[in-house]
């Protein structure tokens, strides 16, 4: 059974890069009928948090790439028999296998202080030799080694590259690599401090959680010699790899904050849609068969396959990804449209008395989500329709101060009392209208502009037409009488 896993380090929001590798897993093991599985890297004491921890766990909920096994995303606890689910709970596990090596004779305990091994590096520096540690003349045997560490005499255990040969990999997106075993010299399998390294915690835990494809960040790819040594090493199936391009801001350099944007969360708040910001990371580093580019969740399941990625880098286009955001946005029914949009306006704080008349939020919606490319996008559009945001905008002064517009106002407001009822149907609004133009004696920009200021405060924006049968006929007056 294919087994993929996503192991984030939580140090803070889920980067759109961690999401198209999540993605990717989750995709893969759908696609193949596996399982996908969330493991916590969070070896990293002084930059891992629960709380990183758990924003990241609401990034992927959000997305809609859940797990089999991992961490429940509500209680935390471990869901799975493989578990468990966080590295630094897995530290006696680590801890085992690290010995096992010790006794192997596949690896030593250290004792040589920073200090020292700094000035071996020098020295193989000045000498215009790889900065590579080997083991010292004189290994300390395993017994010795323990008891030293028992009185509290800090050393490592460092893994021992004997051998001198070339280790290959068939990467499922690179082809064959090849890698040079004095690429690197001996490693470091557990610090000082007992805390276990990257590479090591990896390699078990893969192993342990039967892990048979890795998919993962071409930034990786220089840790698969040393993955590769540890498999070996401990007699441990090696997982198939594939070491995904990276992504590139506009710049063609590695997406990064400066770049603006770049966790899963900021898009969140500017008002993407889950869906959409899938849809886009899909894309970037993989390809459909058929070039379509708007693909179902059931469509990319159905689709995907390793063959299809593309090695070289992507660049994130946030100018398609809010084509795709619009179109997405505007595909949604109305109901589930509202259902999104509303906590936006509520967040702003808006005050809308009609937000629970249902027909009133489709006719809003309707002439609203066509000038919407994100759900933040409705915000400025609704409080248009906000008695108590309602101001003469210093953009309108120019036609405030036309002669024509008091007549224009006052005929206006005229015809607004003199109207039976309280709503005006576009018809209506486009009747009275032309009464107002009869009994001002204006027409074009000048009947047009200042009617759109008495109805919104500035003379540029949503038809008016569209506006004036989302509001009351009392709004419409209160609003007139300021001017």
């Amino acid at each position: 059974m294919v087994r993929v896993r996503f192991a984030p380090s939580p140090t803070g929001y889920l980067h759109v890069g961690g999401a198209r590798t999540a993605l990717y897993n989750f995709l893969y093991a759908r696609r193949y009928g596996g399982q996908f599985i969330l493991r916590i890297e969070d070896t990293d004491l002084e930059r891992s948090t629960e709380e990183a921890m758990r924003m990241q766990i609401a990034d992927l909920k959000w997305l809609g790439i859940l797990w089999d096994e991992g961490p429940h995303p509500e209680s935390l606890q471990d869901l799975g028999p493989h578990g468990p689910y966080r590295q630094s709970h897995r530290k006696d596990i680590y801890r085992q296998y690290a010995e096992r090596l010790v006794d192997e004779g596949r690896a030593y305990y250290d004792f040589r202080t920073d200090s020292e091994l700094e000035a071996i590096k020098e020295k193989l520096i000045a000498s215009e030799k790889p900065p590579q540690i080997e083991a010292p003349a004189q290994i300390v045997p395993p017994a010795e080694a323990r008891e030293r560490i028992s009185r509290g005499e800090p050393g490592a255990i460092r893994f021992r590259v004997a051998e001198k040969r070339d280790y290959f990999v068939q990467d499922l997106v690179r082809g064959e690599v090849r890698f040079p075993s004095d690429m690197v010299g001996d490693f470091v399998l557990v610090r000082s401090n007992g805390m276990p390294v990257y590479n090591f915690c990896c390699v078990i835990d893969d192993a342990l959680m039967k892990i048979t494809h890795v998919f993962r960040a071409e930034e990786h790819l220089s840790n698969t010699l040393r993955q590769m040594m540890i498999y070996e090493a401990l007699k441990f199936p090696l997982p198939q790899f594939g070491h995904l391009s990276f992504i590139l801001g506009p710049d063609k350099q590695k997406l990064s904050k400066r770049h603006g944007a770049t966790s899963c969360n900021d898009f969140r708040l500017r008002g993407y849609l889950p869906e959409a910001l899938n849809n886009f990371i899909l894309l970037s580093g993989w390809s459909s068969p058929d070039g379509r580019e708007i693909l179902s969740r059931d469509e990319q399941i159905q689709l995907f396959t390793h063959e299809r990625f593309n090695p070289a880098p992507a660049v994130f286009d946030e100018t398609k990804l809010l084509w795709m955001n619009a179109t997405y946005l505007r595909a949604l029914p109305t109901e589930e449209l509202w259902a999104r949009v509303e906590p936006f306006l509520r967040e702003a704080g808006l005050q809308l008395p009609q937000v629970e008349n249902v027909a009133w939020r489709e006719q809003t919606l309707s002439a609203f989500k066509t000038s919407m490319q994100t759900l933040a996008d409705a915000v400025p559009l609704y409080r248009l329709l906000d008695d108590s945001a309602f101001s003469v905008k210093p953009e309108a002064q120019e036609v405030c101060a036309w002669p024509e517009a008091k007549k224009v106002w006052q005929a206006w407001l005229q015809e607004l009392r003199a109207f039976p009822g309280e709503k005006l149907s576009e018809a209506d609004f486009l009747a009275l209208q032309d009464r107002v133009k009869d009994l001002a004696g204006v027409k074009g920009k000048h009947l047009f502009q200042p009617i759109r200021v008495a109805v919104i405060g500035q003379p540029q924006g949503t038809e008016v037409k569209l506006l004036v049968p989302m509001m009351k006929k009392s709004s419409l007056i209160a609003r007139a009488e300021k001017l």
